[in-house]
Parts: structure tokens; C-alpha cells; sequence
């Protein structure tokens, strides 16, 4: 690796476009708020330019950028402002858009010029030599009014690609008036890494002294493979969005692009307390976006560092980093097994080791033959890590003496008003004492939820801890119309963890009461040593 690579790596940027770019994907609409909040947890990850989003374009844009003044206090990222050169055939004197940007008083700005004649012939209706005037004078506008000016050079790759000297004369005209950075883009996401490696390459012998930065999309799947060659090639600055958020396919995914460099290229861009922090920040930033984070995204998902083949668990219970490319704590992640047909015995006895219990061989023998005929029928344990639980304490001996089950009736009424309710009976022996009750609710599994816990309270006071918060239901067999095996899965919290519990039957109400009660009885059970609430 050359001189300038090795200068460039010690000096690499981070730039986050999560609050710009990132918003722009299908789905995602911040408040002010939110996105004050996620620039501060972006400034915790250590990152280097938070891209803020584009005054001028929205009211919110610019509210945030008055609000973030006082009150973000960023301890190592630099807020930057994301704006467009001037307009075609227009003076930048009195520009509105490049007002928009000084007026968002940041240290640093980032514009976005054409550097594919494409675009500038059919989308900007101006010539070329206009083209590269736009860049250059908005350039030289921004500098003499003192701002840090990085220059994103949008559909570079395709642009060169259809003519390199437009291209390369937009990118020296951005660098003679002094952009600090020269952003390549692939704002299609279509271009493969060899095609990039070779541009990369072109621009580097043309312009040698310029420090340069890439900004990938991923609609090739290629985004964070393109990013790291880039690097290897010594660019000085890459831009993405945490957990690949972006338009269509998304920008190059930061939570993976981070660790890569990190970990796997011994670049330090994070500090190592920082990269811990990079599970749980991607994880709240989702709940921030109200966008379920993939449970399999490398490094961050829930699932990256989860094991189901027990030729896996078993080589994992000897040596941990037997299948796994990297120690999760590293990224602020856990390893976990999961439990399924494909399951070994020393999963089972690893899963039971965990939870404190003593299994022999012959009873995880036992436990790995009921899991893989009660999946055959339907059943799915990776999830319902509540009722995979019970079936390990029955395995060892242990029984429930919570309640005892005489029978449950369930109706459901459609009233002249159009409302719809049910109500469920259910008749249970609980400390010897026949109990009956009845609740009401907008749904069956809704009222014998309120039945049960109506039997149980006066018995189990700390009840009222456990809360439903997911109930799912899925055919397994649609062929079978409305005879078809179903599969519930219920949620259940107890304000400090969340279980899971599975039922299967013909009869969508008998899989739902096998999953509530097991849902219930692991809940009553991980409460037993807690006060009873009032």
C-alpha cells in the first residue's frame, strides 16, 4: 500500500448522511426532535460530519438547524449542511439555496453539483461549460464567506462512464476554488466495484492532490463493498447511513462499514469503547425510525451472532470463536443459541445451563426428540424461548402448581350496533379452590386473557406485572382452508424481560390457550421471588 493510502487510512472520515439521505427512505418521517436526538447518539458512535439535511428545502430542515445552535452539543462530529449549487443561467449572488446554507450557520457544507453531461444537457436544460461554471462559483461563494465546502459530485461513476472530461472538469473546478473533499457518487447504485476501482483509479492520476470521498448506494448489493475497496484505494472521507438507510435499496450501511474498517482493517475510525456502543445505538435509532432492524444485518441484527445447527452450538460450547467471524462484544452484540429440529444435545444442555438447570444426557436426549416431532406438527421454538423453557423444567421434573385447568368456554357475540365481542368463561382448580370467571374482550384470546387473570389476581397479586405484547397467528397448511394447523405466538413482558410461548392446533383458540397459559406460568414463575405488587 502506497504513501497517500496509508495517509489517508490514519486520517479516514466518517461521514453520516442518516439525517438527509437516510430519511429519504420509504417509510421514514423524523420530527425535529427525533432528529436532534439521533445526530447526539451519532455524535456518541464517534462518527466524524453528521449531514444535518437540506435548509431551505422544508420548515423542518430548518428548524432543525436553528434548534441544533442550542441545543446539540456535539462532542466529536461536526454538523455540516447539505445543499445545491447555484441554479443554471443564474448569478450565485442572491442565490436562495446557497443563502440557505449560510444561514444554517454550520462550520462545514456539502453541495451537490451534476457531474454527468446526461444530467446536465436533459435535467439542468444548460450547456456544460454552465454546468461546470455552477460548481465552481458556488464553490468559491461558500469559501469566501468562510465555510468548509465538501463537494458531492452526484452520478459521478455514470457520468464518467459517458464522458470522463466533463467529468473530471466538474471535480477540478470543485477543487481549484478549494473543496476540501471530493465526493464520488454513485447515486444509482449500479456500478460494480471494478467499474468504481477503475474510475477511482482515473480520477487519482488526474487529480493527485485532492482528497477524495465516496458516497455509495445499494442498489447493486454492492454499497459497503464498494465503500471498503475505496479506502483500500485511499479515499479520504466514505458516507453512509447507519443501518443502510436511503432511498430505494438504501446508502451503504454504516454498521457494517464501521466495524469492517475498524476490525477487519485496523483503521481506527471509532475508538474501541465507541464501537461497543454500536449495537445499541443502531438498535435505538431504529426504534427511533419506527423500522424493525433486521434481525440478520451483520453485526448489529439480533440474529448476527446466533447459532441453531448443533454441529455449530456443540463446536461453539468448546471453543467460542469456532463459528463466529468475530467477538460480538466488540460490537456491542451477544452470542445466543437457538433451539430447533436442527438443534444438538449440547445445545439443550448449553440452553439449560443458562437458565440454571441440571439436565443428564438421556433427558436432553429426551428434550431434542419432543422439539423435533412437536416441530414436525408445527411448532417452532427459536422465538418461544418461554415455552422451550417449560419444556425444560418438565424435563427435569418440575411442575406448575399455579393453577389446574377444569374447562374454558369461549363466544363471541355481534351486537345490533355492529360491535363485536367475546366473552370467555373458564373454570380452573387453583390451591385446591375451584375458581370460575369470565372477561370480556374485543377478541377470544383478548377475553380469556382477562378471564384468566380476573381467577388468578386474588391468588397471584405479582399478575398484575404481566402484560400481552404481541400476539401473532399463522396458517401452516393453506391448502387446508379453514381446517389448516395454525401456530399462535404470544409475547409476554414483565416490565424487566420478554418471553415467548407457542401453541399449535387445528383450532386457532386451543393453540392461542396453550400459549397464553405457558405465557403465564413462565411469567408467574420468574416473578415468584418478587414482591407482590399492591
Amino acid at each position: 500500500m502506497g504513501e497517500s493510502s496509508h495517509l489517508a487510512h490514519s486520517q479516514l472520515e466518517i461521514y453520516d448522511t442518516t439525517l438527509r439521505d437516510g430519511a429519504q427512505q420509504e417509510g421514514i418521517s423524523l420530527t425535529v426532535s427525533d432528529k436532534l436526538l439521533i445526530a447526539s447518539l451519532l455524535d456518541d458512535l464517534g462518527v466524524g460530519y453528521i449531514e444535518g439535511g437540506w435548509p431551505g428545502a422544508n420548515p423542518k430542515d430548518s428548524e432543525f438547524f436553528k434548534r441544533a445552535r442550542s441545543e446539540l452539543n456535539l462532542g466529536t462530529a461536526t454538523l455540516t449542511a447539505f445543499g445545491s449549487t447555484r441554479r443554471p443561467r443564474r448569478s450565485v449572488q442572491g442565490d436562495a439555496q446557497l443563502l440557505n446554507l449560510l444561514e444554517a450557520e454550520t462550520e462545514a457544507v456539502c453541495i451537490v453539483g451534476k457531474a454527468w453531461d446526461y444530467h446536465v444537457r436533459e435535467a439542468l436544460l444548460t450547456d456544460l461549460d454552465d454546468g461546470i461554471a455552477m460548481v465552481a462559483e458556488s464553490v468559491a461563494y461558500l469559501k469566501e464567506r468562510d465555510r468548509r465546502v465538501f463537494f458531492d459530485a452526484e452520478h459521478f461513476f455514470d457520468g464518467y462512464l459517458s464522458n470522463p472530461d466533463f467529468a473530471l472538469a466538474v471535480l477540478r473546478a470543485a477543487f481549484e476554488e478549494g473543496a476540501e473533499r471530493l465526493v464520488l457518487c454513485d447515486t444509482n447504485g449500479g456500478r460494480l466495484q471494478s467499474e468504481i476501482a477503475h474510475t477511482i483509479e482515473q480520477v487519482r492520476a488526474a487529480l493527485p492532490e485532492a482528497d477524495l470521498g465516496v458516497h455509495f448506494h445499494n442498489d447493486a448489493g454492492c454499497a459497503v463493498a464498494s465503500s471498503l475497496m475505496a479506502v483500500e484505494m485511499g479515499v479520504r472521507q466514505v458516507q453512509g447511513c447507519i443501518n443502510g438507510y436511503g432511498e430505494r435499496t438504501g446508502n451503504a450501511d454504516l454498521s457494517t462499514v464501521l466495524p469492517a474498517l475498524v476490525l477487519k482493517m485496523g483503521i481506527p475510525v471509532l475508538e474501541p469503547d465507541n464501537l461497543e456502543r454500536l449495537s445499541p445505538i443502531a438498535h435505538h435509532i431504529a426504534e427511533i425510525v419506527n423500522i424493525s432492524l433486521d434481525p440478520h444485518r451483520p453485526f448489529v441484527g439480533a440474529s448476527a451472532f446466533t447459532h441453531k445447527a448443533g454441529l455449530h452450538t456443540s463446536a461453539m460450547a468448546r471453543r467460542p470463536d469456532a463459528y463466529e467471524h468475530q467477538d460480538p462484544t466488540r460490537v456491542g452484540n451477544r452470542t445466543r443459541t437457538v433451539v430447533s429440529e436442527l438443534s444438538g444435545r449440547s445445545t439443550i444442555l448449553a440452553k439449560a445451563g443458562d437458565l440454571g438447570l441440571e439436565l443428564s444426557g438421556s433427558q436432553a436426549a429426551e428434550v431434542l426428540n419432543d422439539i423435533k416431532h412437536m416441530e414436525n406438527l408445527g411448532y417452532h421454538f427459536e422465538a418461544a424461548d418461554g415455552s422451550f423453557e417449560l419444556m425444560l423444567r418438565r424435563a427435569g421434573g418440575w411442575s406448575h402448581h399455579y393453577f389446574e385447568l377444569e374447562s374454558f368456554r369461549v363466544s363471541t357475540e355481534h351486537r345490533s350496533d355492529g360491535l363485536v365481542m367475546a366473552e370467555a368463561t373458564v373454570k380452573i382448580l387453583v390451591g385446591g379452590e375451584r375458581v370460575i370467571s369470565t372477561g370480556e374482550g374485543n377478541g377470544p384470546v383478548n377475553a380469556l386473557d382477562h378471564a384468566m387473570r380476573e381467577a388468578l389476581r386474588p391468588h397471584f397479586p405479582r399478575l398484575n406485572l404481566l402484560r400481552l405484547t404481541n400476539y401473532n397467528v399463522r396458517v401452516l397448511d393453506s391448502t387446508a382452508s379453514t381446517a389448516a394447523m395454525v401456530r399462535v405466538f404470544i409475547e409476554m413482558s414483565d416490565g424487566v424481560a420478554t418471553w415467548g410461548s407457542i401453541g399449535v392446533h387445528e383450532n386457532v383458540i386451543e393453540a392461542s390457550w396453550e400459549a397464553l397459559t405457558d405465557g403465564i406460568v413462565l411469567g408467574l414463575l420468574r416473578t415468584e421471588h418478587r414482591s407482590d405488587p399492591q
